[in-house]
């Protein structure tokens, strides 16, 4: 008696590599992030801007890392929950 042969996986494929392709894109602990590189001053108002319009305690937002130029600029990576819930 035969082995019956493998069906095809194509279409399996193709729809893992979508959602694989997907989900790249997406932030894998739901938090978004944004970088700045701006001006000592101008950084720290950035800051403020975002805990006023977002507050720490209902959407988590904190500042991520930061690094401190040449020339008094400051790169820093803020991140936040998407929402309050």
């Amino acid at each position: 008696m035969r082995t019956p042969t493998r069906p095809p996986l194509d279409g399996l494929k193709k729809r893992l590599d979508e959602s694989r392709a997907a989900r790249a894109h997406q932030p894998r602990d739901g938090f978004l992030r944004e970088t700045f590189v701006l001006p000592r001053g101008d950084a720290r108002a950035k800051a403020q801007e975002w805990f006023a319009r977002w507050p720490k305690q209902a959407y988590w937002t904190a500042i991520e890392s930061w690094f401190e130029w040449p020339g008094d600029v400051i790169e820093f990576t803020i991140r936040r929950l998407p929402s309050s819930d």
